[in-house]
């Protein structure tokens, strides 16, 4: 009987921390191969699987599109690159972002769901907002375990907590104990596959994150269109069916989840509002230099005239700062993955 030997690992910030407080526990000869999704910027060149190797037993590698799937070793998505993974090999693909990211951790949750089914551990760690979430519940579907880190652990607590509200996790303990649970989960003989369950949405969710669009068309017939424009590309979205957190997808294939979508949305005004600002600060300044420039000429209308449009242009200028604290509220403290 096969075992629970495909370890599906997904983390944002703060993930470096836990991934290497992870993989100190872990054995050299783990029975498992483990796949690791951290949220990076696309520009930087990661030292993450360096990092992992020299901290722990368990060697760490750079993903390749079409290398083998191994056990007794880690492999991590690189930047700017969804991982995937199929019954044969590994794939790495520069299909459209999720949440803002790529990799993003659902791509490679809901691939081991479809590849590997009962026999995929999924592992949530610390994030903001909920990337994650929406796969995890696609292992639990099709038979897998659902690992969580203690939120209360986590330097971001949205990711964990997120897999907790929509899946009953298998395990949720505190990173220093999660090292030795999967140790034993992987010894464990895996349930055979339940053949009755839908792979449809798996299937063209990971057609998508693959780059084949040609299935954009079923989402659009099996969601409703919604008012909001993509933030990405604003192209129209579409809302897709999903047991996990409220999802979205536009015609290119971005995907968010409404938390996403609304922290997209909320950097858009943000954005505007500090354009405004300094446009206003602008028009004050060269009003101000006008208004100045008149006194001197000894024209006292229009530095009259001038100082009225620099005071209202400083007044405008204060209501839009006190919007922008507003929006800077909303965001909180746990906003950025």
């Amino acid at each position: 009987m096969p075992k629970h030997d495909i370890v599906v690992v997904g983390a944002s910030t703060g993930g470096v921390d836990a991934l290497t407080e992870l993989v100190v526990g872990l054995p050299a000869h783990l029975p498992a191969a483990v796949f690791v999704v951290l949220h990076v910027s696309p520009s930087v060149r990661s030292q993450l699987p360096t990092i992992l190797s020299q901290a722990g037993a368990l060697p760490a590698v750079m993903a390749h599109d079409g290398d083998e799937i191994q056990c007794g070793r880690s492999a991590i998505a690189p930047p700017n690159r969804h991982l995937l993974l199929t019954q044969e090999r590994v794939r790495v693909v520069s299909g459209p972002g999720e949440n803002y990211a790529r990799p993003a951790v659902d791509p490679l949750f809901r691939s081991a769901a479809l590849a590997f089914g009962p026999r995929v551990i999924g592992v949530v760690l610390t994030g903001a907002l909920d990337d994650g979430a929406s796969g995890l519940v696609a292992i639990k579907r099709q038979g897998g375990l659902a690992v969580v880190q203690d939120p209360e652990t986590a330097v971001a607590q949205g990711m964990p907590r997120a897999a907790l509200t929509y899946v009953e996790a298998d395990v949720c303990l505190p990173i220093a104990e999660l090292a030795s649970k999967l140790a034993i989960l992987t010894q464990l003989e895996a349930p055979p596959p339940d053949k009755r369950q839908d792979t449809t949405d798996l299937e063209r969710e990971l057609k998508i994150a693959g780059l084949d669009l040609s299935v954009i068309e079923q989402v659009q017939r099996n969601g409703a269109p919604v008012a909001q424009k993509c933030p990405e590309c604003h192209r129209p979205l579409w809302e897709v069916p999903d047991d996990g957190p409220r999802r979205y997808r536009c015609q290119v294939g971005h995907a968010f989840t409404a938390e996403a979508l609304n922290r997209g949305l909320t950097n858009v005004t943000e954005e505007a509002l500090w354009s405004g600002l300094k446009t206003l600060d602008e028009s004050a300044a060269l009003h101000a230099r006008l208004a100045a420039k008149a006194g001197a000429d000894g024209d006292r209308w229009l530095e009259r005239r001038f100082g009225e449009l620099a005071a209202q242009s400083r007044a405008r200028a204060d209501r839009m700062r006190h919007k922008l604290g507003y929006v800077a509220a909303m965001d909180g403290p746990d906003a950025h993955g």
